[in-house]
């Protein structure tokens, strides 16, 4: 268990630190009037093209009722345009307005300028160093998330 708790500490830390370091806690994200979130639902939209609420909620992790009231925001704000579905409709299709499109192409850039600017003094090597850590601790929860599913399904 005390094992466990350093393991967890540590992985707190880290977060803490990062989230610090990216501006993550910042109520807006890199200087813009957007938050976390919102940018998080542009970027969602624009690697579909257009997509349903219910993708963004499954992608994000994110409350019906929250996510409504953000599409409503946004929507109104002129970054998405919600329109019905030709194969069901009940359901909706969100994309994302020109001036969505520009928001997020803008906010992406800036996010690649800021984490290059992170890296930017570390050799290539170092670079690559970071990026398989990083894929390697993807990895690690990625199956334990599988592995958890695949047990609490078993149990049911």
């Amino acid at each position: 268990m005390e094992e466990t708790n350093s393991v967890v500490q540590h992985i707190r830390a880290f977060n803490r630190f990062y989230t610090d370091l990216i501006g993550l806690l910042n109520k807006n994200l890199l200087n813009s009037n957007y938050s976390l979130v919102e940018v998080r639902i542009l970027y969602e939209i624009h690697i579909r093209e257009s997509c349903q609420a219910s993708q963004i909620m499954t992608a994000i992790h994110i409350d019906k009722s929250y996510l409504s009231r953000l599409l409503k925001k946004m929507e109104k704000a002129d970054l998405i345009k919600k329109s019905p579905s030709a194969q069901d409709a009940r359901a909706h299709l969100l994309t994302l307005t020109q001036k969505g499109r520009e928001v997020f192409l803008k906010l992406n850039q800036a996010s690649d300028k800021q984490i290059e600017g992170l890296i930017s003094a570390l050799s290539p090597k170092k670079q690559q160093a970071i990026v398989g850590h990083m894929q390697s601790i993807m990895n690690l929860l990625t199956i334990n998330s599988a592995e958890h599913d695949s047990n609490s399904h078993q149990t049911e």
